[in-house]
């Protein structure tokens, strides 16, 4: 590792603990209320990712909180103190105040620290699309790339980062606003799954629906046979709402479609986006020619 500078992040990455500790990276947590209890943020319970979605699917409803300026400042001051320039990849704008806070605290440090440079990336980008853009950052960054370099990498490459997930209930979705009470009704009784991505302003989009799981779950690689621009070190990313089955039947299509060896990297959606898009959530994040 040819490192020149610390990274920072947010836990919408939705990687396990492990990966951040594994690549050095810092990972600031966003944080839910549920059944009067907080969960992560800075001094939050813990639990269980199968624990969660178990309380989803008996009717919980929690409530979820970004990052704030002063919890993004604990993580990156230290790296200022140890004479660390700073590069931060944050979750998507469209979704979440979370780049804000992140870009508040770094102009309010640099005017503490002005030697030091703390640099914010707003990836545009959810849960493992999040994670794939970080994936490639640290790639970067461990080749040995200065800090300006590997920001302007990711400016560029998050346009490429592409994200197509449907859901096997549409309650959340109505719940969050993505789709009409009516529609929600009318779907569920007739087996309609939802196609959305997410967008250049990292906004959920909808651009389709099928009717039944399978289809809706080929229709994702469908999308990826039309946008793909694989590379062949390139991995592909899946995440999924507590459904291993079909992070399962996925893989094998794209495994017959794209290849036997290629990397596919699988995990739970987590908690905090896990509670706008509900249990049954699957999602596939590549390398595209656009989103």
């Amino acid at each position: 590792m040819n490192r020149k500078f610390a990274i920072i992040t947010d836990s919408s990455c939705d990687f396990p603990e492990e990966y951040y500790k594994e690549h050095d990276v810092g990972c600031v947590n966003l944080g839910f209320m549920m059944d009067g209890v907080t969960y992560g943020g800075e001094d939050g319970e813990t639990i269980a990712i199968k624990d969660f979605y178990n309380k989803l699917r008996n009717g919980a409803m929690p409530t979820t909180f970004q990052v704030s300026p002063e919890q993004a400042k604990l993580h990156i001051e230290p790296h200022l103190k140890a004479g660390e320039d700073v590069l931060i990849v944050a979750f998507s704008s469209g979704l979440s105040g979370t780049a804000n806070s992140f870009m508040v605290a770094a102009r309010e440090l640099t005017e503490s620290y002005p030697e030091r440079k703390v640099l914010v990336v707003d990836s545009l980008c959810a849960s493992l699309g999040e994670g794939l853009l970080l994936y490639y950052v640290i790639r970067k960054a461990d080749e040995g790339a200065t800090i300006e370099e590997t920001k302007d990498y990711a400016e560029d490459l998050k346009w490429h980062i592409c994200h197509y997930f449907t859901v096997d209930n549409l309650f959340h979705l109505k719940r969050g606003g993505r789709v009409s009470a009516t529609a929600a009704v009318i779907g569920t009784v007739l087996k309609i799954k939802p196609v959305l991505h997410v967008d250049d302003e990292g906004h959920l989009i909808p651009i389709g629906k099928v009717i039944g799981r399978k289809k809706s779950i080929s229709a994702l690689v469908d999308y990826m046979k039309e946008l793909e621009m694989l590379r062949d070190d390139d991995p592909i990313f899946i995440s999924h709402g507590d459904c291993q089955e079909d992070v399962d039947y996925l893989t094998k299509l794209l495994r017959e479609r794209f290849g036997a060896q290629r990397e596919i990297y699988s995990h739970y959606v987590g908690s905090v986006i896990g509670t706008h898009s509900g249990v049954g959530t699957l999602a596939l994040f590549f390398r595209g020619r656009h989103r």
